[in-house]
């Protein structure tokens, strides 16, 4: 193995635990573009300190040293990873009725993502922007009589499984259901007792094509 393909297996191992496109990890660290990335994987650069400073300024819990020589661990601390997350490579809207038989696809670190159950993707062009392949939506699960308006939750119903904002009703006892392309799909009202089981969305992480 040469040094050039170390470099780019350690900086795919850090894209992987971010869960990130090498596109979107890019613009996370504050790249404009991910050439210098791509260079990389080429083998015609290596880590530069800079590139290696960025990264660790965003996720200090990478150790620079090893980013830098392959020397040690990728992880500074165990503690540091963040809470360990199941994820589940099925569409939100597919799975999420059922999602108490299925096993995780695997499992995620998020190290700035707290108080989540699970982990889900979500492809819905009534949430994605044109620009976006999908989402990787983090949810906590939560009684409906919890749900506040102003939120983004995902809902199943006795006919639906849905991601919506949730905004009020004409009457205290229902809910107005509203899509981020609100061009091509109307808003939904719904009861509350209609409601079998609630997610709020604790955060999202928007993946871009590519």
């Amino acid at each position: 193995m040469t040094n050039n393909d170390s470099n780019w297996n350690r900086l795919e191992s850090v894209i992987k635990w971010a869960n990130m496109t090498v596109n979107y990890f890019a613009r996370y660290i504050g790249l404009s573009r991910a050439e210098n990335l791509y260079r990389i994987k080429r083998g015609d650069n290596g880590i530069s300190r800079d590139l290696a400073d960025r990264i660790v300024g965003v996720f200090p819990e990478i150790d620079r040293v090893w980013l830098l020589t392959g020397v040690g661990r990728m992880l500074l601390s165990d503690d540091d990873r963040g809470e360990q997350i199941p994820y589940y490579d099925d569409d939100l809207e597919s799975a999420l009725a059922d999602i108490a038989s299925k096993e995780p696809s695997h499992y995620v670190y998020m190290p700035t993502i707290n108080g989540c159950d699970l982990a889900i993707r979500c492809s819905s062009r009534a949430m994605c922007e044109p620009s976006w392949a999908a989402m990787d939506v983090f949810l906590k699960k939560i009684e409906p009589s919890q749900i506040i308006p102003g939120g983004e939750y995902a809902l199943v119903t006795q006919n639906c499984v849905t991601l919506r904002k949730v905004r009020t009703a004409n009457d205290t006892e229902s809910l107005r259901l509203t899509a981020r392309n609100r061009d091509d799909y109307d808003d939904m009202t719904i009861r509350r007792s209609e409601i079998a089981a609630a997610w709020r969305v604790v955060a999202k992480l928007v993946i871009i094509n590519d």
